[in-house]
């Protein structure tokens, strides 16, 4: 197995995927990075050297005028007073949710890239795992080897798993590294708030707890992990089912972008809550955010997600080991 997995690390590394999309992530780091650090420079410029929680209170300002003019929708107000509540809760109890440094712009790149960012990542390196062997050709030879087909097919999702941990570490690495040399890496140890619920429209504050910022980083990079797995092991399954790694990554995109675009508008659609794609935003559970449909919490998103990614494995390898190779 050890040899199996080898050769298919070495596949995924010949197809230089991986280094693709490391770089992928990196360009993007960079933008956002220095997005952020022109924004700085233009609140500084415009605000002057303002206190944080005079500039959480004029935030909280805007937002109550926004929502006083009448022209946002019912489901756009409840989330901006929800978010209202939280930021009132920091300023009662002193504490800085956008402590400046490296940290704090880890945290919210992995908050933001969780629901498309780093599952197309992974739907670029699972998409063709399977299916690049039947349209190559190589498959037939790789089936007249004196192995069971299942510990091929085992070998290539284990190299998959290897890979996803791959791209979640170079995530952490590069987004660290390249925004504290421009941020400074001051702030792991920066209180965060965790713990917020919303109950029927209102934020429950009633198990809300302090943490190190950089305990709340791990939680969050360990939930990205886990959607990105999860995201591949789909990704896996159609490279599986659909020969051609095209239509693959054309069933998957459009699957994730309509979970952007349902997580919007799902609300009075109740089943909709069993779809993986509205259940990506794992994080949104640790920082208190409106769930798409009332009453979805992060257990629930969890064993949704954990299902759909056992049904995945399960139909990869049923499909894999009975199918008719021609």
């Amino acid at each position: 197995m050890i040899n199996l997995v080898y050769n298919e690390m070495v596949k995924l590394t010949g197809k230089r995927r991986l280094l693709v999309v490391t770089f992928i992530i990196a360009v993007l780091i960079i933008l956002f990075t220095y997005a952020q650090y022109q924004e700085a420079k233009e609140d500084l410029k415009r605000f002057g050297d303002l206190d944080w929680r005079a500039a959480l209170q004029q935030q909280i300002e805007n937002w109550e005028g926004r929502m006083d003019s009448g022209r946002i929708s019912d489901e756009r107000r409840e989330q901006w007073e929800i978010r209202i509540a939280q930021l009132r809760y920091y300023l009662e109890h002193d504490i800085n949710p956008a402590e400046p440094g490296a940290p704090t712009f880890v945290r919210q790149f992995v908050e933001n890239g969780t629901t498309l960012l780093l599952p197309l990542m992974m739907m670029v390196v699972a998409a063709d795992i399977v299916s690049s062997e039947y349209s190559g050709g190589t498959v037939k030879v790789l089936l007249t080897r004196s192995v069971r087909r299942w510990r091929i097919l085992l070998s290539k999702y284990i190299a998959l798993v290897l890979s996803v941990s791959f791209i979640i570490a170079m995530f952490a690495l590069l987004s660290t590294v390249i925004s504290g040399t421009v941020f400074g890496f001051q702030g792991w140890d920066s209180p965060v708030l965790t713990g917020f619920s919303v109950q029927e429209g209102l934020l429950d504050t009633s198990s809300v707890e302090m943490i190190p910022q950089w305990q709340y980083i791990l939680m969050e990079f360990g939930l990205a992990w886990f959607i990105s797995l999860v995201v591949a092991t789909l990704s896996f399954m159609l490279s599986v089912l659909v020969r051609s790694t095209a239509a693959g990554m054309g069933i998957m995109l459009a699957c994730l972008i309509a979970g952007m675009i349902l997580s919007e508008m799902v609300e009075s659609w109740q089943t909709s809550k069993y779809l993986f794609m509205v259940n990506l935003n794992l994080i949104g559970y640790l920082e208190g955010a409106d769930p798409p449909i009332a009453g979805m919490t992060l257990g629930f998103s969890f064993l949704v997600l954990l299902v759909w990614g056992a049904a995945g494995l399960i139909v990869s390898f049923w499909s894999f080991t009975r199918r008719d190779v021609y």
